[in-house]
């Protein structure tokens, strides 16, 4: 393993009366034939130290380099080693686990915005301490999982819904598991500590009939009214109709429409069969549309929209509760009514895991169950 500081000079137009500077950053190999790494390290040098001011200025912050060089060494074999690094154990937790929230972010909005959370509710549980990544034991994780399910008034009075305490707590456990899998911390805290229950909840969806009453009915937002019902007729999440570009959907002679993307929640690539029905509801191409552009590239997701959103589901007569993503538990459900076995339902939604999917079975479940009793206010002789 071999780690190099190197020096980029600047590539900018030089700006009046200001000194060319170049970037420090370092070249990171650890192993022969592996991917090489860079870490830039926001340390800049003068380009042509001339007066004594800079060249110690330059002497100063290359050896503040090199001494960042000499602990991600030290870091890199302690790790490689299957030794615990002292210095990453010391880290703050806080600080750690808000650059875990940056890169979930990054992935998906949705998950995201859970880490977000949990992020807010870890800084209000640790108030004004700052605990390192080694200082996180048992009775640390034991408070945090009380406090997330009795006292939370961080917006006020009131308790925390007992699934979003489960996903809080679990996003702590996902980022000390993680910390245990890179060599930070020499145990994982959570082996011995039971996760927070969760519970069963009633999936809002739409019927058959409910979805062509929304088709015929006028909405506020067209381009609203287009993406719900494509959800609806092809089990896409909120962050996958918004990112779907035109290049992403193919026809086939044979085989009909099909959608190729990857989920923006697991990264995986899909292909996505997809019936003329929902194609049906795709926004025209105009002159200046480009097959690289978002299908759906003005529709954006605000408090704004969900109120457009539940004043359609309204103006149809639908007396339900609806959010975006209940379009996909209406695919679901739609497709098992239906009688698409489970597993090609999975496979259409992208679950990773049939179990995921039997949430949607109980419900087709309980709906036969109430048809086959609507037949007991009948009396035969």
């Amino acid at each position: 393993m071999k780690i190099y500081l190197r020096m980029r000079k600047s590539t900018a137009s030089p700006t009046k009366g200001k000194k060319p500077m170049s970037s420090l950053y370092l070249t990171i190999k650890t192993r022969p034939g592996a991917k090489l790494k860079y870490e830039w390290l926001g340390l800049h040098i003068y380009e042509k130290a001339k007066t004594n001011l800079e060249k110690d200025f330059n002497k100063e912050t290359l050896l503040l380099a090199e001494s960042i060089r000499a602990k991600r060494l030290i870091d890199l074999q302690t790790t490689a080693n299957g030794f615990i690094s002292s210095v990453k154990s010391k880290i703050s937790f806080l600080d750690y686990f808000q650059k875990l929230t940056e890169s979930r972010a990054e992935e998906s909005d949705g998950n995201g915005g859970n880490w977000k959370s949990t992020y807010e509710h870890l800084k209000a549980y640790c108030d004004k301490n700052d605990p390192t990544l080694e200082e996180i034991d048992e009775n640390f994780l034991e408070g945090f999982k009380e406090y997330l399910q009795k006292n939370i008034a961080r917006r006020g009075a009131g308790k925390l819904n007992v699934n979003s305490a489960q996903s809080y707590f679990n996003k702590v456990r996902a980022s000390l598991r993680e910390a245990h899998k890179n060599k930070m911390i020499k145990t994982n805290p959570c082996i011995h500590v039971k996760g927070i229950k969760g519970q069963d909840t009633a999936r809002k969806f739409l019927t058959l009939d409910e979805i062509k009453k929304l088709s015929a009915t006028p909405c506020e937002s067209q381009l609203l009214k287009q993406a719900f019902l494509f959800s609806c007729l092809t089990g896409l999440r909120w962050s996958d109709v918004k990112q779907i570009n035109w290049d992403k959907i193919e026809f086939d002679q044979t085989d009909g429409y099909s959608l190729h993307y990857a989920q923006q929640k697991t990264k995986n690539h899909e292909v996505l069969p997809v019936s003329e029905q929902a194609i049906k509801m795709l926004p025209e191409k105009n002159s200046t549309t480009i097959d690289s552009d978002p299908i759906f590239k003005d529709l954006t997701y605000n408090t704004w929209m969900n109120k457009q959103l539940q004043s359609w589901i309204y103006d149809a007569g639908i007396k339900k509760k609806i959010t975006f993503h209940c379009a996909r538990h209406s695919f679901a459900t739609l497709q098992l009514t239906l009688n698409t076995d489970i597993y090609t339902v999975s496979k259409l939604l992208g679950h990773r895991h049939l179990k995921t999917t039997e949430i949607y079975a109980k419900i087709v479940d309980e709906k036969k169950v109430f048809a086959a009793a609507k037949l007991n206010q009948f009396s035969f002789s």
